[in-house]
């Protein structure tokens, strides 16, 4: 679960840290107050979009961290750890993301840093978010064999596997087929091409190190007056009599003189001696590159050149001499591909077939395992409507059969309701309303809690278009989704508000002309005050208090049977 959470710089938050419990945390506040930009700072410590504007006026950078506690030793969560190299601290998992106003974002896991789509895959795990967004997913039926996927995951996951690594070899086979299908024309163009551009490499006859060989040959030549007078004087300095190794000599042969009468001075002279017979060394080395130094302006010129087919060769195939070499290799096997065409078609066709009666093989089990699961899942969701006052609603999955294969195998499914008795089910886009929309997700999420391993569930607003005892069913059913797992939820609904066993207010308030983000749990006494004005709006009346004193008390009962 999610047990701190600190926002910095985010939207009108300024510095916000805030620590969260077990089962249902309600957040209230007028609208405006900023509820939902913690959502959104959550949702971007997960791994979802973020943005510069995110990042308060003036500053640099927003910053938001997470702690989360996962006591379950075999959460999926801490193979996806492993798999991603990082370390864990027997429950606790850390997330950090940093917003830069140059639109980088850092993010980290347990203090490694790691790229956005990790964050996202192990945010994914931790935290599932309820909002507009999946409201919409709903009303989209491409998204519906997601979730029926979803509620299929333990029978349907081996298959899947298997059927997405086929499917994925099969899409790349049946790519280069289209390829060797081409037109004559076509095919002509693309095998001249071919050809031009493997002479042209072989031309170049590029090697891995020779440019930044020719490159310091190329600063030698260029160099050449001052490498060969700054030489001379070094030689001179050394050799010349009267100079380096002359007073060196002298003072070795000083001190060789003294050391049998003190052997203070060994150190010394041996040291001396040392230096004498490196820079004796040293001279000859010099005097031997001086006189094979020579100025060739006619090489000067080849090294430009090649190394001006260098840089053409990178801007015809590739950045670097490792990216070209790869090129070259590559069109060479598409170019013998080309030439042997109708074998090579041939055979690929061949094989193409194989691999599409084996993915129908494994897309009828997938459809199978669907099937099977679909009647479940309608059981399931109509019994969970039923206790949200959808009694006569009637919830089918609609298989079709698709006239080719895609990533999902051969169904299209789809969601049908009815929800007024004597008509048939239609699609759920078609005639749901807004409140029957987030019943039926709300339903779906019920289902989802106890096996999925999300550790947090946060409703954006789920009550959305709801009132009266629909309200009463939805935050009963909210409170039981908390049994197996923390819930977030942001309610304007005084029955949600009263079955929360932790109760957060949000205000937002003005100080020296900067607009600043609070949040602050409420005891029994300012619980009473906040759902009385969440019932009656601004005006709070001793009845709009007995009353939500009395909605508080009920919600303790039911929660008590719950438990």
């Amino acid at each position: 679960m999610l047990r701190e959470l600190s926002i910095r710089n985010f939207a009108i938050i300024d510095d916000l840290t805030v620590s969260f419990f077990g089962g249902l945390t309600v957040l209230t506040g007028e609208t405006g107050a900023g509820k939902s930009i913690i959502i959104d700072a959550v949702n971007i410590l997960a791994g979802g979009r973020g943005s510069t504007e995110f990042i308060r006026h003036g500053e640099k950078k927003a910053e938001l961290g997470g702690l989360f506690h996962v006591n379950n030793s075999q959460h999926p969560i801490f193979a996806k750890l492993e798999e991603h190299g990082i370390e864990s601290e027997e429950d606790t998992i850390i997330l950090r993301r940093d917003l830069h106003d140059s639109g980088k974002s850092v993010c980290r896991v347990n203090g490694k840093l790691v790229p956005l789509s990790v964050l996202r895959d192990i945010g994914g795990s931790l935290i599932d978010i309820h909002g507009q967004h999946e409201n919409q997913e709903l009303m989209d039926e491409k998204f519906h064999i997601n979730l029926l996927d979803h509620y299929a995951h333990n029978k349907l996951q081996p298959v899947k596997a298997k059927y997405d690594e086929a499917y994925e070899a099969y899409r790349q086979l049946k790519r280069e087929v289209a390829e060797l299908s081409m037109d004559e024309q076509r095919m002509a163009q693309r095998i001249d091409l071919y050809q031009f551009q493997i002479q042209e490499l072989e031309q170049a006859g590029l090697k891995i190190d020779e440019e930044e060989a020719l490159d310091e040959e190329r600063l030698r030549l260029m160099n050449f007056h001052k490498i060969f007078e700054r030489a001379n004087i070094a030689y001179s300095a050394i050799s010349d009599d009267g100079t380096g190794l002359d007073f060196i000599g002298n003072a070795m042969n000083a001190l060789e003189d003294i050391v049998a009468l003190d052997s203070n001075f060994k150190e010394a002279s041996e040291a001396v001696t040392s230096s004498f017979y490196a820079l004796q060394d040293a001279a000859y080395q010099v005097k031997n590159v001086l006189d094979d130094l020579e100025y060739d302006a006619e090489r000067l010129n080849e090294v430009e050149q090649r190394l001006a087919l260098y840089q053409t060769m990178k801007r015809k195939y590739g950045t670097t001499v490792e990216e070209i070499l790869t090129y070259h290799e590559k069109i060479e096997e598409e170019l013998s591909q080309l030439i042997n065409r109708d074998e090579t078609l041939q055979k690929n066709e061949q094989l193409l077939a194989k691999m599409e009666a084996d993915l129908n093989k494994i897309a009828e089990e997938l459809t199978a395992i669907r099937k099977e699961n679909a009647i479940k899942l309608s059981d399931a969701i109509m019994n969970e409507l039923r206790m949200l006052h959808m009694e006569k609603a009637q919830f089918i999955v609609k298989f079709e059969p698709l006239n080719q294969l895609d990533a999902n195998g051969k169904d299209f499914v789809a969601f049908y309701i009815s929800t007024n008795v004597g008509e048939p089910p239609k699609s759920l886009p078609k005639v749901a309303s807004g409140g029957e929309l987030s019943r039926m997700m709300l339903a779906l999420k019920t289902i989802f809690s106890s096996s999925n391993g999300i550790t947090s569930i946060i409703f954006d607003e789920v009550d959305t278009g709801v009132s009266g005892r629909v309200a009463q069913a939805i935050a009963e059913k909210i409170a039981a989704i908390s049994v197996n797992s923390q819930v977030l939820c942001i309610s304007h609904l005084p029955q949600v508000a009263a079955m929360a066993d932790h109760h957060y207010y949000i205000k937002k308030q003005v100080e020296h002309n900067r607009t600043f983000t609070s949040i602050t749990e409420m005891e029994e006494k300012e619980r009473i005050v906040e759902i009385s004005r969440m019932m009656s709006g601004a005006e709070i009346t001793d009845l709009t208090l007995q009353h939500a004193s009395e909605l508080i008390h009920m919600a303790n009962e039911r929660k008590e049977m719950m438990n």
